[in-house]
């Protein structure tokens, strides 16, 4: 008779510096616990009419259930690119995969109301796309386009609706994810 045992190993994140500079492998929910500096990316899709496909997470996920954010997000895994990692995450979330290009990085903190911090050097990936993405509801609950214009208005309408680095990016690199200006 044989056994078969299967580690369900916890995703790690890539520890960074201030450069980007990979200083180690640690578990994704200690990395979010102790705050910890890490990598990440957003992707950003826009179709013809230069909208933005948005993402409405998950009501399941462990921090911000429900808010509308970019079009996917996540970390990138040991040895992975960013673009690499921006199309396997577009592909598990949306449904789908394009070319993806390199924008603007950033470093944010924001803590959250269940304890945990997201700490993290953001890379951030733009595409294009004109179709309707093939939702995973473990991930993504909703979706729709929204115009550049529509979207700042809405933040500063609507805060509590959006994600924390949305706001970020909004607020602070909007001249760089405008693919018009």
């Amino acid at each position: 008779m044989f056994v078969f045992l299967f580690s369900m190993e916890e995703e790690k994140v890539i520890l960074v510096n201030e450069q980007d500079q990979q200083i180690g492998l640690m578990p994704k929910m200690e990395a979010h616990e102790k705050a910890v500096l890490h990598r990440a990316f957003s992707v950003f899709i826009f179709n013809d009419k230069n909208e933005l496909m948005l993402q409405q997470r998950a009501l399941n996920k462990y921090h911000s259930p429900g808010l509308w954010t970019n079009t996917c997000c996540s970390h990138q895994r040991n040895g992975e690119s960013n673009i690499e990692a921006g199309k396997r995450r577009l592909q598990e979330e949306m449904g789908f995969v394009v070319n993806l290009k390199e924008s603007i990085s950033f470093i944010y903190k924001a803590p959250f109301d269940n304890g945990l911090t997201e700490h993290e050097y953001d890379h951030v990936l733009l595409g294009h796309y004109n179709d309707e993405p093939v939702l995973n509801p473990d991930e993504a609950a909703s979706w729709k386009w929204m115009a550049l214009e529509d979207v700042k208005a809405d933040i500063a309408v609507n805060p509590k609706a959006y994600t924390e680095w949305f706001k970020v990016i909004f607020d602070k690199f909007y001249e760089h994810i405008n693919i018009t200006s």
